[in-house]
């Protein structure tokens, strides 16, 4: 095996390690991201539980004006009984009069009936509170451990581009952009073993030529099915 064959090995192993990172990453992130879910979730049915406090609110705010017109309503109906000289006067104001306490039989069941629906309201808001509490609580929690285990994680990965950045500028520039070039869509797969006469990158059967070039020659060889550096793994050289 030659010397950039076995470079590019050892940069596709770290590039690969590094890459593994990212997985870990998004798993964090996502636990994260479920209690913050959680918490928006339940921010949210307060928001809409307030909304609807506000609309019954504004409703026996609503009735209790209508009450207060039609009382004086009828106190000035009471006054103008002095005053009726028929009876054709006389019926139509019993009809004002009780048509005014309908109005305030109506408009005194809906204040109960909003009363209770404020009611009903702040005590599913007091349990929403007590629900947001404990989740607040299990994410701050969870934001710890998930500091952390980001901080570790970027620890770790700082010390492989370290490396990587060294075996780099060991590497052959030509050497390197060629490698590059494939990675961009091979990804971790840039360089593959060869196994069973095998490409272990798209997993196609080298024909005998291909497959005896590789074990004869000492240059960067690529799999004529996919592009990828191929390499003879050292149990099937010694094979």
């Amino acid at each position: 095996m030659n010397k950039h064959l076995e470079e590019l090995i050892e940069l596709s192993k770290l590039d690969k390690a590094i890459d593994d990172f990212t997985p870990l990453i998004e798993t964090a992130q996502k636990k994260l991201a479920r209690r913050a879910a959680k918490k928006d979730e339940i921010v949210e049915i307060i928001s809409e539980l307030n909304e609807t406090i506000e609309k019954a609110q504004t409703s026996v705010a609503s009735y209790e004006e209508q009450i207060k017109a039609l009382n004086e309503q009828m106190t000035l109906g009471v006054a103008k009984e002095k005053e009726i000289k028929t009876e054709k006067e006389m019926q139509a104001l019993s009809m004002e009069a009780e048509l005014a306490k309908e109005k305030l039989g109506h408009a005194n069941s809906e204040i109960e009936r909003q009363q209770k629906i404020i009611e009903s309201k702040e005590l599913e808001i007091e349990e929403a509170n007590a629900k947001l509490e404990e989740i607040n609580a299990d994410y701050e929690k969870v934001a710890v451990e998930v500091g952390e285990k980001l901080s570790s994680i970027d620890a770790d990965k700082g010390k492989l581009f370290e490396k990587r950045n060294t075996k780099t500028m060991e590497i052959d520039m030509q050497i390197l952009s060629f490698y590059e070039k494939i990675r961009v869509w091979a990804k971790n797969t840039a360089v593959v073993p060869v196994k069973n006469q095998a490409c272990y990158g798209c997993y196609m059967k080298l024909n005998d030529s291909a497959y005896s070039t590789l074990i004869k020659s000492e240059e960067l060889l690529t799999c004529p099915h996919c592009g990828r550096i191929m390499y003879l793994e050292a149990q099937t050289e010694e094979a």
